[in-house]
């Protein structure tokens, strides 16, 4: 069984290669490199000879063609994405193009090497997507795989779309699919514009530790690595058809999250001066549009496939500082991508 998985080089995408490689599997690594993507990401499993590359758009249906041809897949995990909500709000003709259009083509290249082969069995298109398509709760909910779809920003406009192309494929032409929405992700080779890799540079960089609105916003937070491990559970066990939220079980509002960072990098690596870092915390405008609240209900996953997250959000964020104090030579040169560090999406 070879797996394609497309935006491999990208933070979930390359959690998923690295496991998948370490356990066994041959793994084709798609993807089209752009701004928040970086091969080293991949380079503990580059050598492998269970690995392969291809620097390819999702977008271009040729370079799709020619993959499925040499690499002939029998399963796919579609990841390339475009993801961070401020630019979408900034760029929204992107998120488009790469998360409907470029969904549409890999759907149709893969629906066309699954008739060239003859329909195998195991055959598996894997899609993942957000819990940020169901829009935003209350304080109390959550979302469930029967929760209405209610997209509020570009981005998950975009997600919503390309979950609905996917099923859409399956109804129609009967191609073996399964769907993921999972909840915010954070770990090792987080690219450095999402807050939880800017608050920790920031913090030992001397900055403010921007927070927006006033800190309430809550999300779910799930380790990357346990998502990885969910993400190819489905792959090989879930139903045909059928969607599974992935949650992290550890809700926590965007203030709360910062201040645990601070306290891990107070006892990590203490300021010179013995003040804490907590103390860099500003308030800034807030999102256009910001949800006030994510949460999964990881009831099926857990019932009907038996997985559960193996790291509470404490344990998580403590490996995760841990990994940017070690990975300087990682992080440093991504701050020099377009965009990294600078405020996006104020509208």
């Amino acid at each position: 069984m070879t797996l394609l998985v497309t935006g491999g080089a990208g933070f979930i995408g390359s959690a998923v290669v690295r496991l998948a490689v370490g356990r066994g599997q041959r793994v084709v690594n798609l993807d089209a490199l752009t701004y928040a993507a970086c091969l080293e990401n991949v380079a503990s499993v580059a050598d492998s000879p269970l690995y392969s590359f291809v620097q390819a758009d999702v977008r271009d249906r040729a370079a799709l063609d020619a993959v499925f041809e040499e690499h002939a897949p029998t399963q796919i995990m579609h990841l390339a994405a475009e993801s961070h909500v401020d630019r979408s709000i900034d760029g929204p003709g992107a998120f488009m193009e790469t998360n409907v259009m470029g969904t549409f083509h890999l759907l149709e290249a893969a629906r066309a090497h699954w008739q060239k082969l003859g329909r195998p069995e195991g055959f598996r298109f894997h899609h993942i997507s957000t819990d940020e398509v169901f829009g935003s709760l209350g304080v109390e909910g959550q979302f469930t795989e029967e929760t209405p779809y209610d997209p509020r920003s570009p981005y998950s406009a975009s997600k919503a779309a390309s979950d609905h192309l996917v099923r859409a494929w399956h109804e129609t032409y009967g191609l073996p699919v399964v769907l993921t929405n999972c909840s915010n992700n954070y770990g090792p080779y987080h690219f450095p514009e999402k807050l939880i890799p800017v608050v920790i540079l920031n913090a030992l960089a001397g900055k403010d530790l921007p927070i927006y609105g006033d800190g309430s916003n809550v999300r779910d937070w799930l380790f990357v690595e346990d998502h990885a491990d969910a993400l190819l559970k489905v792959l090989a066990e879930g139903e045909n058809g059928r969607s599974y939220n992935i949650g992290g079980e550890n809700e926590k509002s965007n203030l709360e999250l910062v201040q645990m960072l601070c306290a891990i990098l107070d006892s990590e690596q203490p300021r010179t001066d013995g003040v804490s870092y907590a103390e860099q915390i500003m308030f800034v405008t807030d999102r256009p549009g910001h949800d006030a609240r994510y949460a999964i209900d990881p009831t099926r996953i857990r019932e009907e496939l038996g997985w559960r997250p193996s790291l509470t959000v404490e344990e998580g964020l403590a490996k995760t500082v841990r990994w940017y104090l070690d990975n300087e030579d990682w992080w440093r040169p991504l701050q020099e991508r377009g965009g990294v560090g600078v405020r996006l999406g104020t509208g």
